[in-house]
């Protein structure tokens, strides 16, 4: 933990959300005038896109059917904790990309002024934060991830979990990935069932280490989510905003601040799913605030 290099990670697994507290956290920064180092969880990976579906194909032939992204033999854990505890001490650490697809191929073939180009699902090399950065922000997979032999956790100040039931992560994941990368639903499906161990070992654990979790609960029938025909709207959910810690928190204010939000236990508050994106930013503004401030004490 670093009052002098604070580091934030945002958590969830794919397609439960993790970009709308993204662009939260980019309207935090942007109003505190805050110069964030990002990092993505993509670029922890420890196999490019064609050796992981290379290792899939091997682990089957062995009769292993759950090799996945999810687990510690697909990422660099260890790096993730290094970074942290790196940033936490310094200021600075080891970061790289993850090459989603061509553009950004393109753009960082023209930074890095690289030889030899690189291709989408490829990995840029490891390159050092650039120094006078406020604070790391990271959000991906495993911000909070352990393993047994390491525990990134240990060197997060701020923890958030994104994390809709799972019901609804499935339907989400389901039309995603029909959408943006042309999959069938039982191809989804079979990527779920793949990624269902490492998911309960080392995706939902890390939400008890969280400092604030963000649930999006839908007002739906969500029962079979591989027949559902759309997404739940986000009016026709609730997000359920629970706090590991509520000392400090003040309630009656953040009930003032969103309309139509309530108490359903005493760490835990209930608003609107419309108000989402909103709710965040009135929840993590105060949190961000108070950490740059100890962040300037600890500088005198």
């Amino acid at each position: 933990m670093s009052k002098k290099h604070p580091v934030i990670a945002v958590t969830g697994s794919s397609g439960a959300g993790t970009t709308t507290v993204k662009v939260a956290f980019e309207h935090i920064f942007l109003r505190e005038n805050i110069l964030a180092a990002v990092v993505e969880g993509d670029s922890f990976h420890s196999l490019n896109r064609a050796q992981f579906k290379e290792a899939v194909s091997k682990a089957e032939a062995q009769g292993n059917n759950h090799f996945s992204h999810f687990g510690p033999e697909a990422n660099h854990f260890d790096k993730i904790e290094a970074l942290f505890k790196s940033y936490g001490e310094t200021g600075s650490g080891k970061k790289r990309y993850y090459l989603h697809n061509a553009d950004e191929a393109e753009s960082h073939n023209t930074r890095l002024k690289l030889k030899t180009k690189l291709g989408a699902g490829e990995f840029t090399p490891w390159e050092d934060i650039p120094g006078g950065t406020d604070i790391l922000f990271y959000e991906g997979l495993h911000g909070l991830a352990a393993n047994g032999k390491t525990d990134a956790s240990k060197y997060v100040d701020l923890g958030v979990g994104v994390v809709p039931i799972v019901n609804l992560e499935w339907i989400q994941k389901i039309h995603r990935d029909a959408k943006e990368r042309g999959y069938t639903a039982e191809a989804t499906v079979e990527t779920i069932l793949r990624r269902m161990p490492d998911y309960i070992n080392y995706i939902t654990p890390q939400f008890s280490r969280t400092d604030v979790n963000f649930q999006r609960v839908p007002t739906v029938d969500t029962s079979n989510p591989f027949i559902a025909r759309d997404i739940p709207t986000p009016d026709e959910s609730f997000v359920v905003i629970r706090f590991k810690d509520p000392k400090g928190i003040d309630f009656p204010y953040l009930q003032s601040m969103i309309h139509d939000s309530f108490m359903s236990r005493r760490n835990t508050l209930v608003v609107p799913g419309g108000k989402m994106g909103f709710a965040m930013e009135v929840v993590l503004a105060p949190m961000i605030h108070d950490m740059m401030e100890a962040k300037k004490k600890s500088k005198k």
